[in-house]
Parts: C-alpha cells; sequence; structure tokens
C-alpha cells in the first residue's frame, strides 16, 4: 500500500504544483482582466485540489475530513469571487467590452433598469 500511494503522491503534487505555477503565470502574463481570472479561479483550484489529492494519499485516515472541508471551502468561495471581481471589473469599465463573444450582463442590467454606460472610445479604450 506505501507503493502505491507513494506513485499517487509522486504523480498529483507536482502535477499540482505545475497547475498552480500555470495559474501565477496566467495571472502575471495574460493581457485582461478576464483572461487574469480565468487562470486565477481554474487553475489555481485545480492545482490546490490535486495537491490535496497528493497529501491525503500520505495522510492517516482520520484527516480525511479537515482534507474535505478544505477542498470545500476551495470550491466555494473561488468561483465566487471571481464572479465578484468580475462582475467589479465589468462595471467599472475595466473589461473590454469588445472581446466579448457574448455580453449576458448588459442584458440583465438592462432588464433591471440599470444599464451600464457604453464603452469609452480613443484612449481610455487602451488602458
Amino acid at each position: 500500500m506505501t507503493a502505491v500511494s507513494d506513485v499517487i503522491t509522486a504523480i498529483l503534487l507536482p502535477a499540482g504544483a505545475i497547475f498552480c505555477l500555470l495559474g501565477s503565470v496566467g495571472l502575471l502574463r495574460f493581457p485582461d482582466i478576464g483572461s487574469r481570472l480565468h487562470a486565477a479561479a481554474k487553475a489555481q483550484t485545480l492545482g490546490l485540489l490535486l495537491i490535496l489529492a497528493g497529501t491525503a494519499a500520505q495522510m492517516p485516515l482520520r484527516y480525511a475530513p479537515v482534507l474535505l472541508l478544505v477542498i470545500l471551502f476551495q470550491l466555494l468561495t473561488a468561483p465566487i469571487t471571481s464572479q465578484i471581481v468580475g462582475r467589479t471589473a465589468y462595471r467599472v469599465q475595466a473589461l473590454d467590452r469588445r472581446k466579448l463573444f457574448r455580453d449576458e450582463l448588459a442584458d440583465r442590467l438592462a432588464l433591471d433598469g440599470t444599464p451600464v454606460d457604453e464603452q469609452p472610445s480613443g484612449e481610455d479604450a487602451d488602458r
């Protein structure tokens, strides 16, 4: 059993570390807020889950509830935080709406009676 758990750990921990590294590189290198949010939410969450799974393979069973709580907390908070940051970026016009395939939030805000101003043009659009 030790050899199997060692192999599982040897695969999951570096894979999780690579996803965390790629998420942080994406956070630094991607050009806009939408791309950065995607890198931060998806890659970092998957990286942490892989690291926790690799850790769980080495830990006694009595620590499983704690690891499950960490996994649950991460799965609940990361998407919600990304959603809030994305909506805030949209409302303060820090997000380039011309790059969106479909602007569902503008339709939703228009139905609610709180339309967002048009995308700025000229030098303000380049920020």
